[in-house]
């Protein structure tokens, strides 16, 4: 018999408030029982104590209050990830190109947030553009990760990347979503660079053009319980 893991990380636990949150708010979506309402409002506490537990500030009723504000109505209350989208984009001298983000100040491939009306490699030629000034064609993609089991993210996101080639443009940066941007060697990244250990290699091989399978997390055996060995 599988044994919980009794040691829960930060990471464990703020996975668990955003699940029980979703079910939550998804359930205050569809259901118009009153008792129903209760329990998923009592569910939710639960999270916002789970939550608060895990980031050691704020506490469940400050939770509660903000994802309440966030309930809709049937299936537009229906609680999903968010969707980001990234573009790998490589150049005729086998640099990348990265953006500097004015929110962080941190090095990163360019990336934004899903747009309805686009599609998901619309997406990433529109970002790139208006990050940057270059434009690009799509090759691929290169990964399909969940941003909160790599533990790059504390909300539930879904992170697309496509390896794209540049096709023109000049070198640009936005002013108000990029402090800086530019094409940088592998060995040559910049100091700040964001999670690099993760998706440098991966990126460079994409743009060296090596034939490799998508990238995506795989399922786990137990996803909600580990076992103790």
């Amino acid at each position: 018999m599988t044994k919980a893991n009794p040691n829960a990380s930060a990471q464990d636990m703020e996975r668990w408030s955003q699940t029980l949150a979703g079910i939550a708010r998804t359930g205050l979506a569809f259901t118009e029982s009153s008792y129903e309402i209760e329990r998923y409002n009592e569910i939710l506490q639960v999270a916002g104590d789970i939550k608060a537990a895990s980031e050691g500030v704020g506490s469940a009723a400050e939770f509660h209050g903000e994802w309440l504000k966030t309930v809709g109505s049937g299936i537009p209350g229906y609680v999903t990830p968010k969707v980001a989208v990234g573009a790998v984009v490589g150049d005729d001298q086998g640099r990348i190109l990265l953006i500097q983000r004015a929110d962080s100040g941190v090095w990163f491939y360019p990336t934004g947030w899903a747009d309805i009306g686009y599609s998901p490699a619309e997406v990433a030629v529109k970002e790139v553009q208006e990050e940057t000034g270059i434009t690009c064609e799509v090759v691929r993609p290169i990964a399909i990760q969940d941003g909160m089991r790599l533990g790059f993210t504390k909300r539930a996101l879904y992170s697309l990347a496509f390896h794209c080639q540049a096709t023109g443009g000049e070198l640009s940066h936005h002013p108000q979503e990029c402090l800086d941007a530019g094409w940088f060697h592998r060995d040559q990244l910049p100091q700040g660079t964001a999670g690099a250990e993760r998706w440098a290699e991966m990126a460079f091989a994409a743009i060296d053009g090596e034939d490799r399978p998508v990238f995506f997390d795989q399922p786990r055996n137990q996803v909600w319980r580990q076992p103790n060995g």
